[in-house]
């Protein structure tokens, strides 16, 4: 399939996906591991209220891999652009951070930050 030229070894396909998925406001997909596989599963679209709390989270921790790969940090901000929050409303985009915090799959860039409003995340691996 490499050489047909319908797969690339790069790795940068699922970088692709999440970035289409972003761009296009649809839910963050999920993947799920077996023994011997990986299964994809990709969501049409669905309106952000309609979004139960483990899409949001899984959407925000997917965000905050893509901004790490891309050389940039998750901030409130970009999470309120990447679901169309609107910025009065940034309590919403600090509650999903907050959740995904705790489900662990975020972390803060700098610990020693204390304002949220400038507070940057980063995946739990990084």
């Amino acid at each position: 399939m490499r050489r047909l030229n319908i797969c690339e070894e790069r790795g940068s396909g699922i970088d692709k996906v999440i970035f289409e998925c972003e761009y296009y406001q649809l839910p963050a997909p999920e993947f799920i591991v077996g023994d011997n596989y990986t299964r994809i599963i990709l969501y049409g679209h669905v309106r952000f209220r309609e979004m139960d709390k483990k899409d949001k989270v899984r959407a925000c921790y997917l965000h905050a891999c893509l901004k790490y790969v891309s050389g940039e940090y998750m901030t409130n901000l970009s999470l309120r652009d990447r679901f169309g929050i609107e910025e009065h409303n940034y309590s919403i985009a600090s509650r999903i951070i907050s959740e995904t915090i705790q489900a662990e799959l975020i972390k803060d860039y700098d610990d020693e930050n204390k304002s949220k409003k400038y507070a940057k995340y980063v995946p739990f691996w990084v």
